[in-house]
């Protein structure tokens, strides 16, 4: 009787190509139709904030002398102006694709420097541990006791406000969340056999953490890089709102809400658009997030 050699589940059959890891995770975002809801509002959003002057073919600091009614009040949505006009005759639509900018610079820059504070702490912290970890854990968990939205408050009160200053001021109370992950999966990791052997022969420090460590932290680093977004965007806006973020004339979605506020009743699409426009994009990188914490942490597959 002949005997056929099986093959192993996780390899691909005879003449088929391997799938790349980062083909498979892409494949499996794709049949999500949550995940795709999410990329595809991002993608209608980076498209518009990419080609708004094109889009539109208004600036968006142009009061246009045709912008309001006769009793000086914003025009409603119309064939001309999509989404109406604000309070000062600027087409809403224009404003809404340049502040579409602004949210997306804020939320990759400010996300990035806030992964990159926190990556740096949790590791250091988790691999040293020590005087050193116990320190930088102190100092992270005292950062945690304020509340985000007070200390981001506090700091953009001290530097003047403009675009960049608000991505760091954001960078700087957002770090926190990721160090804290960070620091718990670097402890659980340096204490495995493989980084044992590594200590074993010699191995730096520096050689274990870019070699050996760093790689399995990455899938965290992408879901909460991906999830962090959502919640910068969300207080870019308050901030902007409130007055202490992005500052008119350039535009943001915070401020657009907080400039045309007074016309809510008269004027609802002022506020709505706007509102709809930071919700959507939230929620957007909010699913992207959620199924790549599915698809890329071996403990949540199961439970998909």
């Amino acid at each position: 009787m002949a005997v056929t050699n099986p093959i192993a589940p996780d390899l691909p059959a005879p003449g088929q190509m391997p799938v790349k890891p980062r083909a498979g995770v892409w494949r499996r975002l794709l049949k999500r139709p949550l995940a795709l809801l999410g990329l595809f509002i991002v993608a209608i959003v980076l498209a518009g904030a990419i080609l708004g002057p094109w889009l539109t073919g208004y600036d968006p600091n142009e009061q246009m002398f045709d912008g309001l009614t006769l009793e000086g009040s914003p025009l409603p949505p119309n064939a001309k102006f999509w989404l109406g006009t604000d309070l000062l005759g600027r087409d809403l639509l224009t404003r809404i694709l340049f502040g579409a900018r602004t949210s997306l610079i804020i939320g990759i820059v400010a996300n990035g420097v806030a992964l990159l504070i926190g990556t740096l702490v949790g590791v250091t912290a988790g691999y040293f541990r020590g005087w050193i970890g116990s320190a930088l854990m102190r100092f992270t968990d005292l950062m945690m006791a304020f509340p985000a939205l007070l200390l981001a408050i506090c700091l953009a009160a001290v530097f003047e406000p403009s675009l960049w200053i608000v991505a760091m001021v954001i960078a700087l109370v957002n770090w926190v969340q990721t160090a804290r992950v960070i620091y718990t999966e670097t402890s659980s990791l340096s204490e495995r056999e493989f980084i044992d052997a590594e200590r074993t022969i010699g191995a730096s420090a520096p050689r274990i953490l870019l070699r050996h460590i760093l790689p399995h932290l990455l899938p965290s680093i992408i879901v909460w890089g991906t999830l962090g977004i959502s919640t910068t965007v969300l207080l870019e806006a308050t901030l902007s709102y409130l007055g202490i973020g992005v500052q008119p004339p350039t535009a943001s979605w915070g401020n657009i809400i907080f400039e045309n506020q007074t016309y809510f009743q008269a004027a609802p699409w002022l506020v709505f658009f706007p509102g709809a426009a930071i919700l959507a994009l939230a929620l957007a990188f909010n699913l992207i997030g959620d199924a790549l914490r599915d698809i890329l942490d071996p403990t949540q597959r199961g439970r998909a």
